[in-house]
């Protein structure tokens, strides 16, 4: 599992797409999508298991289609009401409930989060230091993923953040000068979510942001519906679970989610935990069930200025300050991971000065278990994709499969490319 390994891959791709001379519309240009994208679904070089995308423009969906199996064996198709265990979009997600709960007045941005959490949290190296939601939530908080950033529901975080052997603390930067990415930091917000509230991460998230929404999922599987249960995605790979041997001639191999089979369990000695005292069994970093069809859903209240169905979630005040840029890499001041990472807002990455458009986009990105995915927005132009892949026969981050204009895996950019040429500059009509 490697939730922050491919988490900002940059936008390099769009500045060489153009818009298709004469482009047909309606149901020809969706025909012409759904077999470009069914194509690039089955392509030998990187098969995909399955594959839902959604593309939004001038506020509106503008296409969805759906590719592969939701499954294998028995064998289901992915359709519109999939759910993919969504990895690192999930923090951003996890930001908008947060977002909530600042409108509420139960949390702030810049004060010392030990109030909140009930124990003194410091960098043993940078005592003085105090750490911030701001920091955790731009990754610079000096927290490192090193020691691990998942514990079960007998482990309370505050033993593994200050009597752990130190691996979970940078020692050459203190908090607020640094950018690393960082799955920790996100349990540390969650556990803070969970103890300004007295609800259970999982339970707050749907009451603050998947029930206002009309959404389906949600961060514990077991408490799903049966209806929900019969459409998650399995993730998979050609490859063993845990290791990192792939065999694209191979079968593909469930590594999460592989609920028909086997319903999934409540976290170990759930019954017995303490809310407020360790949220990471629940995954605020990672763990979120949703389709693609509900991402949509989510983006497309935000390019709203936080309004859904008549009802305000947020205030456009709120968004732009969730959007406004906090990090920019300046050459030293963070690890970009090879230029990955250039820009951060409060939750979400950002991806300045977009070739095609001039804007800027914003979102999040994601790989774990098989799973790649993508949530990015132009908030000035009310557009936007998700794109949400179940499994792949190759590593997809090999430089073999390394896309033609940019960093990111050569499907991943072939998809958003098609999405943006064909949905985006033109509609080919909402499914």
């Amino acid at each position: 599992m490697n939730q922050g390994r491919r988490s900002m891959l940059g936008l390099v791709l769009l500045g060489a797409v153009q818009p298709l001379p004469g482009a047909a519309r309606g149901g020809t240009a969706r025909a012409a999508l759904d077999r470009e994208l069914a194509t690039i679904a089955q392509d030998p070089a990187c098969e995909l298991a399955s594959l839902s995308v959604l593309a939004i423009r001038d506020g509106q969906v503008s296409y969805e289609g759906q590719f592969g199996r939701r499954s294998i064996g028995p064998d289901r198709p992915a359709d519109a009401h999939t759910l993919f265990r969504i990895a690192s979009v999930s923090k951003m997600m996890t930001t908008l409930g947060l977002m909530r709960l600042l409108e509420a007045g139960k949390v702030d941005l810049d004060g010392d989060v030990s109030r909140r959490l009930g124990f003194r949290l410091r960098n043993p190296h940078f005592p003085d230091r105090v750490i911030t939601l701001r920091s955790l939530l731009t990754h610079t908080s000096s927290l490192r993923d090193d020691a691990g950033y998942a514990f079960g529901i007998e482990v309370a975080l505050k033993d593994v953040l200050t009597h752990g052997d130190g691996k979970m603390w940078a020692a050459n930067a203190a908090p607020g000068d640094y950018f690393s990415y960082c799955n920790l930091g996100w349990g540390v917000i969650g556990t803070v979510m969970e103890a300004v509230t007295g609800e259970r991460f999982d339970r707050l998230m749907r009451r603050l942001l998947l029930d206002p929404l009309g959404l389906q999922g949600g961060y514990d599987p077991s408490a799903f519906t049966p209806g929900e249960l019969a459409n998650l995605a399995t993730l998979y790979r050609k490859r063993t679970v845990d290791t990192e041997v792939w065999d694209p001639s191979g079968p593909w191999i469930a590594q999460a989610d592989d609920v028909l089979h086997k319903r999934p369990a409540p976290p170990p000695g759930i019954d017995r935990y303490l809310i407020g005292s360790n949220a990471t069994p629940f995954s605020p970093t990672g763990g979120l069930r949703i389709s693609a069809r509900g991402l949509g859903v989510v983006m497309r209240m935000l390019l709203q200025g936080g309004v859904h169905a008549g009802s305000r979630l947020l205030t456009p005040a709120t968004l732009d300050r969730m959007f406004s840029r906090q990090w920019t890499h300046d050459g030293a001041n963070g690890d970009t991971l090879d230029g990955f990472y250039r820009a951060w807002g409060l939750g979400n990455q950002q991806f300045p000065h977009d070739p095609l458009t001039g804007g800027d986009l914003a979102g999040h990105q994601g790989d774990a278990y098989g799973l790649v995915s993508a949530f990015l927005m132009d908030r000035a132009r009310r557009s936007g994709m998700v794109m949400l892949v179940g499994g792949t026969s190759t590593d997809p981050f090999t430089p073999d499969n390394r896309g033609a204009q940019s960093a990111m895996p050569r499907f991943q950019e072939r998809i958003l490319a098609a999405l943006y040429r064909r949905a985006i500059l033109v509609r080919p009509g909402a499914s």
